[in-house]
């Protein structure tokens, strides 16, 4: 009827139209009826990868008949709350890395696996138990698109004010699932971790433990500190304070930050195999990076191999020469038959040079260093001319322990592209009580007269500036986080910089004989004063020795975005 009151007829639409319809109205009733139990591809509001659910879907998918829900939690945690339904799976049962196939077989069967079934693990939240139970059951050949972590785990679902209990789940139906071939690819063992170890190139030993355990406070199987050459990404860094992981876009700016890249193979461990699987999970299953393998003995293995590993507390260490290695390394036969491949590099005034020196070490004072600060190239020239090879160790001596003269020279080699740079800590007084002899005269530098000749050949030093060093503009270098400039004087500098500004006076990281303090100690001084673990830092001070101390103690740290200040 319209509105005239008079009568309209229908027009009767095309064939093609009503069956269209009818088609589309089919398509959504079957999608409703087909998609509703089938998991394969679980809608996860506000997950970041398929292998995450949200706890609102977990509550609205509870009583699935075709899920089985793991609480991966501690036996203790569990009996005092739990998800409705789960089953309590202890990682302390199945986490050895001894367990025999057989043995995981019959607990997957035990906690009702079936192929046809979908999994949900969950923890506290913000904790390695579920990622861990991932990756155990992945390895043993459970289909990934399978398994699901609950994000934000326990924590998560009772701050959406989801129902707890602490009613024994009955035993679940006996699963049925097989294990037919592990997946070697997914772990890695001793021999091929120690190659990887040294191969930092093609390789990155990712190690998910805190600084506590990485510097060397606790007391990690008889040694402290880290397996060499680790880097330091903590487990808990890749997770939200409501226990949710991070987006992808925030974990791979970590990952930026500390030079991590797909095309490496990486290697995740921790202390005994745990905390390894959160940057595992992460990063193979959220970042889809290609080579990532975990190291299931982790710190435990290394420590315990019979050869007696090496264990480090500064992640640089290498970067501080003693008097027995300078000794050795020094030497006139390993020079005379071109072994050493070491420039000793004297930075005292000529005169206290001349008064007695390391023998083999060609005299560059500090003050060289300073009025060539704004001139590299000049710099270059004059290394070059006394003898310093570009390609060799360069080894620092300025009296004792780390100073500002040293610091300082460590830094603009660095910035000169020098191979290899380290700074020599015992004093003049300690070579010569180990029996070690010094002498007056002036290295020679000059043409080899004969092969076994231990003069010093002058260099051609290039000209390769490193722009990630020293910064002239303080807007210049932009890093991957915000910049935070540190303090290094006593006093705060009489120009400030804009921007977030801490202060860390470099005495405060040195012991009185001017060698660094422990590595614990350092972390703890750069705690208190606010310093934070991802920031473009920026050392500065009217003196550029003091911030080029602090810009040496950070690298030995392992800080990978350090630069100074200067001018």
């Amino acid at each position: 009827m319209n509105t005239n009151g008079k009568s309209k007829s229908v027009e009767k639409l095309p064939l093609w139209q009503e069956m269209s319809g009818f088609l589309i109205l089919l398509v959504v009733i079957v999608g409703l009826v087909f998609t509703q139990p089938v998991l394969a591809a679980p809608k996860k509001p506000g997950a970041h990868h398929r292998n995450l659910v949200t706890v609102d879907w977990l509550q609205k998918n509870l009583t699935n008949a075709d899920l089985v829900i793991l609480d991966a939690s501690p036996g203790q945690i569990y009996q005092q709350k739990h998800i409705t339904g789960a089953v309590n799976v202890s990682y302390f049962d199945y986490g050895t890395p001894y367990a025999t196939t057989a043995e995981m077989q019959k607990h997957f069967q035990n906690w009702g696996i079936s192929a046809d079934k979908k999994i949900i693990l969950y923890d506290q939240g913000g904790t390695y138990f579920a990622p861990r139970l991932f990756f155990s059951l992945v390895y043993h050949g459970v289909p990934t698109e399978n398994i699901f972590i609950l994000d934000g785990g326990l924590t998560k679902w009772q701050a959406q004010g989801f129902a707890v209990t602490k009613d024994a789940t009955p035993a679940p139906a006996q699963g049925t699932f097989n294990i037919k071939q592990l997946d070697e690819s997914m772990r890695i063992r001793l021999p091929e971790f120690i190659t990887a170890s040294g191969d930092l190139k093609n390789n990155v030993l990712l190690e998910a433990l805190t600084p506590d355990w990485h510097f060397g406070e606790v007391l990690s199987f008889g040694k402290r500190g880290h397996i060499p050459n680790a880097i330091m990404l903590p487990s808990e860094d890749f997770f939200n304070a409501d226990k949710t992981f991070k987006s992808a876009a925030e974990i791979q700016q970590q990952l930026n930050y500390l030079g991590i890249k797909p095309e490496q193979q990486i290697h995740t461990h921790c202390g005994g195999g745990g905390a390894a699987a959160v940057p595992f999970f992460a990063l193979k299953y959220m970042l889809n990076y290609p080579k990532v393998t975990l190291f299931i003995e982790s710190q435990m293995g290394w420590l315990s191999d019979p050869r007696d590993l090496p264990f480090w507390t500064y992640a640089a260490p290498s970067n501080l020469r003693d008097a027995n290695w300078l000794k050795s390394w020094n030497s006139t036969m390993l020079r005379m038959v071109g072994v050493s491949q070491i420039s000793v590099l004297d930075v005292r005034p000529a005169e206290a040079y001349k008064d007695g020196h390391v023998p083999f070490a060609i005299n560059v004072p500090a003050e060289v260093f300073k009025s060539n600060l704004a001139n590299p190239s000049q710099l270059a020239k004059t290394l070059g001319q006394a003898g310093v090879n570009i390609a060799h160790e360069a080894v620092i001596i300025s009296g004792s322990g780390l100073t500002k003269e040293s610091a300082l020279a460590f830094v603009m080699l660095e910035q000169l592209g020098q191979k290899r740079i380290s700074v020599f800590m015992d004093s003049a007084d300690k070579w010569e009580k180990l029996g070690f002899v010094t002498t007056s005269e002036a290295t020679a530098v000059g043409a080899k007269k004969h092969a076994f000749d231990t003069t010093i050949p002058q260099t051609h030093y290039p000209v390769a500036i490193r722009q990630q060093v020293i910064m002239t503009k303080p807007n210049g270098d932009k890093g991957v986080y915000a910049k935070v400039f540190i303090a290094a004087g006593k006093n705060l500098p009489n120009k400030m910089p804009d921007g977030k500004t801490l202060h860390v006076p470099y005495t405060e990281l040195l012991n009185a004989d001017g060698t660094p303090k422990t590595a614990m100690e350092i972390w703890n001084v750069l705690v208190k004063a606010g310093v934070p673990r991802y920031a473009e830092l920026i050392s500065y001070s009217d003196d550029p020795g003091e911030a080029a101390v602090n810009y040496f103690i950070l690298k030995l740290m392992g800080f990978p975005d350090i630069k100074i200040q200067a001018g």
